[in-house]
C-alpha cells in the first residue's frame, strides 16, 4: 500500500513491528529519487512526526539502521535539548526529519526548517497525540504541508477521534489491522493481585525480591508517585529510578540506558516518558496505579511481549480501582487472573466485591465514557497536553504542549 503511494491508516498492536512496517517502504520510496550529489543541500522530503522524545529517537535510530547504506540523510528534533546543534544539522540538509510537534514548530518559527517540500507525512502512535494534547499543533504543521503528498498514520489503538483527524487530511486511505482494536499480545501472561493501597509499595518489593526480578517496569499515575516509589524502592536495597516528563532528557536517556544495561532492577514511569520504549526482552511490566483510561492498559503491558518474546503483566488493584479493573476487562473482552498473594491479603472490607480467583466481577459497573467528571474510571485525568492535572504553560508557538 505505501509503495503504491496511498494514504494509510494502520493498525497493530504495539511491539509487533509497527515502525519497520512503515520505515521499509519509506527509505524505499525516496531512495528512488535520492540526491546525486552527497553534498549537496537537500530539501526534508519526508517527516515522521511522534508524541515523545523516546519514541522519535527511537524511530530515528530505527531510520538510521535500515538505511545505513543508502543515500539519505535524517535527524531527530525534540524538546529538552539544546536548540542550536538541531538547526546547524537542519541548514545542512536532510532528507528525513523525526520531530515532536512542539519543537518542530519552534523550528518553524525560527526559520531553520522549510516544510514546503515535505513528500510524505507521517503520524505514529496517533492516539497518544490525542491524549497529550498535541492535535491543534498537528493541524497548524498540516496547514504548512504541501497539499500534494502521502500520509501515513499509524497506532497502537484506533479511538474515534483520532478516525475523525484522519478524515480531515487524508485521501480514501486504506485500512490496515493487523488485530482487534485495544487487544493486548497473546505473549503477555496477565495477573492482577489485590491489595490494599498502603501496602502496594511493600507487595512491589516483595515480587521483586522473591521472584529475583532483574528488568522491571513499573507505572504510576503521577511524576511524584514515580519519584516517591523509585526512592522508597531504593531504601528497600532495591536498585531503581524514575523517568517522567520533568526529568531533562539527558537524565531520561542516562536512566534509561541504566535500566537496558541492567544496572537498574526497576524503572519507574509514568505514561507518557514510557510511551515508545523499546527495550529488548523486557520481562515484567507493572502497573503500580492502574490507568484511568483503560486503552492506556494496553499500551503499558505492549513493553513486554514484543517481536514474539513472552512476558508477564502484573496489576496491583487496590479496592479503589475495581471499577477500572473491570473497565479494562471489558475492553480486551478477557478477564484477568485475580491472585491474591499470601501475607498481602487485603482487608475484606474494602474488596467486599474484589475480583474472585476466576477474574470475573458480580455486576460490573457500566463502562464509564472517556469524558465523564473528573476523578472517575475512564476520564483522561489531565487537560489536553498534560497528566498531571496542573494547566500547560504557555509556549513559544502554541499554548498546548506535550513534552516534546
Amino acid at each position: 500500500m505505501v509503495l503504491a503511494r496511498r494514504d494509510l491508516l494502520g493498525a497493530a498492536q504495539t511491539g509487533t513491528g509497527k515502525t519497520a512496517g512503515f520505515t521499509l517502504p519509506l527509505l524505499q520510496l525516496l531512495s528512488a529519487k535520492a540526491a546525486a550529489d552527497p553534498n549537496a543541500r537537500r530539501p526534508v522530503r519526508a517527516l515522521i512526526l511522534t508524541p515523545t522524545r523516546e519514541l522519535a529517537a527511537q524511530v530515528r535510530d530505527s531510520v538510521r539502521a535500515y538505511g545505513k547504506h543508502l543515500p539519505l540523510r535524517s535527524t531527530v528534533i525534540f524538546g529538552g535539548v539544546n536548540f542550536n546543534p538541531q538547526a546547524a544539522e537542519l541548514r545542512r540538509g536532510v532528507d528525513i526529519v523525526v520531530a515532536t510537534p512542539g519543537r518542530l514548530l519552534d523550528h518553524v518559527q525560527q526559520k531553520t526548517l522549510d516544510l514546503r517540500h515535505v513528500e510524505i507525512l507521517i503520524l505514529d502512535e496517533a492516539d497518544r497525540m490525542l491524549d497529550m494534547g498535541f492535535i491543534p499543533d498537528i493541524r497548524r504543521i498540516l496547514a504548512l504541508l504541501p497539499r500534494e503528498r502521502q500520509n501515513l498514520l499509524f497506532s497502537a489503538t484506533f479511538p474515534d477521534e483520532i478516525r475523525k483527524l484522519a478524515g480531515s487530511f487524508m485521501r480514501n486511505p486504506a485500512t490496515i489491522e493487523v488485530a482487534r482494536r485495544n487487544t493486548p499480545a497473546e505473549l503477555v501472561a496477565q495477573v492482577a493481585h489485590p491489595v490494599d493501597q498502603g501496602r502496594k509499595r511493600e507487595l512491589l518489593a516483595h515480587l521483586v525480591k522473591s521472584n529475583d526480578w532483574r528488568q522491571v517496569l513499573v507505572f504510576t499515575r503521577t511524576k511524584h508517585g514515580a519519584n516517591r516509589l523509585a526512592q522508597q524502592l531504593e531504601q528497600n536495597g532495591i536498585e531503581a529510578d524514575a523517568i517522567h516528563g520533568n526529568k531533562s532528557q539527558p537524565a531520561r536517556t542516562r536512566t534509561l540506558k541504566r535500566f537496558k544495561d541492567n544496572e537498574l532492577r526497576v524503572l519507574v514511569a509514568t505514561d507518557i516518558a514510557a510511551r515508545g520504549l523499546d527495550i529488548e526482552s523486557l520481562p515484567h511490566v507493572v502497573n503500580f496505579d492502574l490507568p484511568h483510561v483503560a486503552e492506556d492498559y494496553v499500551h503499558r503491558i505492549g513493553r513486554t511481549g514484543r517481536a514474539g518474546a513472552s512476558g508477564e503483566a502484573v496489576s496491583l488493584v487496590s479496592a479503589e480501582e475495581r471499577a477500572l479493573m473491570a473497565a479494562i476487562e471489558r475492553l480486551m473482552n478477557r478477564p484477568v487472573q485475580s491472585r491474591v498473594v499470601p501475607g498481602f491479603e487485603p482487608n475484606h472490607a474494602n474488596h467486599a466485591h474484589a475480583p474472585n480467583p476466576q477474574g470475573h466481577r458480580p455486576h460490573p459497573p457500566r463502562q464509564p465514557q472517556r469524558h465523564a467528571p473528573r476523578g472517575q474510571p475512564g476520564r483522561r485525568p489531565a487537560p489536553a497536553g498534560r497528566r498531571d492535572g496542573k494547566k500547560q504553560a504557555p509556549a513559544l508557538f502554541s499554548g498546548r504542549r506535550g513534552p516534546g
